[in-house]
């Protein structure tokens, strides 16, 4: 258990020249960087690659963010160097223990952005993403659920829980990671006699562009096709799941199941199963991710049925806008913004990105 970050207390409103939130979402394969006005306005925004730093090392992480918000600050009109925000709302690829977090708060405040600062892992920018604005405080159980998956939970009086969420060593399953190499391993057992039929196996090869899924297989051991790839096979296995399929249903079953497993262990953590814990309102469960924003009607029924099996009166929501708008709102949080704030960001990021 931490203290809830979806509850801070306000700071008072920052000056005119400058922004009142420095948002990042920084993760493996893109970076998003905004700048809010107290208002709710997008001030500035820039895009780009890898910032986490367990793979670009810390030097890394810091050219990439410092370069993103001085295009940022420039396009709003504000200094390229110095403070350019109140608060600084971050989301990073890498903080995924709260040791992690707390370093990664260290840099981010030692490279003098702004007044205030607050990393964060981002279940917690999705989960900030898919509450009602006009709420306090903010609670709930948010599901991230991308090339990875994670999960973090919020009592109504400001307790968390979350996962480790590291892999497959700390019992994660679900991720595209797991569902893309998952389709080809169906594929190539159909191919080869030693598994069941699936049209997986007729699915897989045309999108790398060979005949059989054993070119496939060949061509990763080659070098000529990345393991990274395999997370393009997701949306066929969705395609072909929608179609009836018993294998690559039986695949997105199991990711239900093991989203609804988070859910649950964190509500019974939490004691939100329980009425009488949160006052007898409902629970929100927001779902976040891309495989989660695809809305595909078997996963999303699939763990729809179950959470609500457990947990009757729960409020399962699939976020609307991007990770960096959940980061911006939690700084919206900070600084004490008022929900019309909250309302014109997200007006703002849909038109944005």
């Amino acid at each position: 258990m931490s203290t809830d970050p979806l509850n801070a207390v306000p700071l008072t409103t920052g000056t005119a020249a400058r922004a009142a939130v420095l948002a990042i979402d920084g993760g493996n394969s893109k970076t998003d960087v905004a700048l809010i006005g107290a208002d709710g306005s997008i001030l500035g925004v820039s895009r780009g690659g890898n910032s986490n730093h367990q793979g670009i090392g810390i030097d890394g992480t810091v050219a990439v963010l410092s370069g993103l918000v001085r295009s940022a600050a420039v396009q709003a009109g504000l200094p390229a160097t110095g403070l350019v925000a109140q608060h600084t709302a971050a989301c990073l690829a890498g903080a995924d223990l709260p040791s992690e977090e707390a370093d990664l708060n260290r840099l981010v405040a030692s490279l003098g952005w702004s007044e205030s600062s607050e990393v964060v892992n981002d279940t917690f920018a999705v989960l900030r993403a898919g509450l009602d604005d006009g709420a306090s405080p903010h609670w709930g159980i948010g599901v991230v659920c991308g090339a990875g998956i994670n999960c973090v939970g919020v009592a109504p009086d400001g307790r968390t829980t979350r996962f480790l969420s590291l892999g497959e060593m700390s019992g994660d399953w679900g991720g595209g990671g797991d569902l893309g190499p998952k389709a080809l391993w169906w594929a190539v057992r159909a191919e080869d006699g030693r598994g069941p039929e699936t049209e997986l196996r007729h699915a897989v090869p045309p999108h790398f562009a060979l005949e059989r899924v054993e070119d496939v297989v060949i061509g990763m051991h080659l070098g000529k096709i990345a393991y990274e790839e395999l997370h393009g096979l997701v949306p066929v296995l969705f395609e072909v799941a929608g179609r009836g399929d018993q294998v690559a249903r039986d695949v997105l079953i199991r990711q239900a199941e093991e989203i609804f497993l988070m859910v649950d262990v964190a509500a019974r953590r939490l004691g939100l199963t329980d009425p009488r814990v949160r006052d007898g309102q409902p629970v929100p469960v927001v779902l976040g991710g891309s495989l989660m924003t695809a809305r595909d009607p078997l996963l999303s029924g699939a763990i729809t049925e179950r959470v609500m099996g457990r947990i009757p009166d729960a409020v399962i929501r699939i976020v609307d806008v991007p990770p960096v708008a959940g980061a911006a709102l939690l700084g919206l949080d900070h600084v004490g913004a008022p929900p019309s704030a909250a309302a014109r960001l997200r007006d703002g990021a849909r038109a944005t990105w």
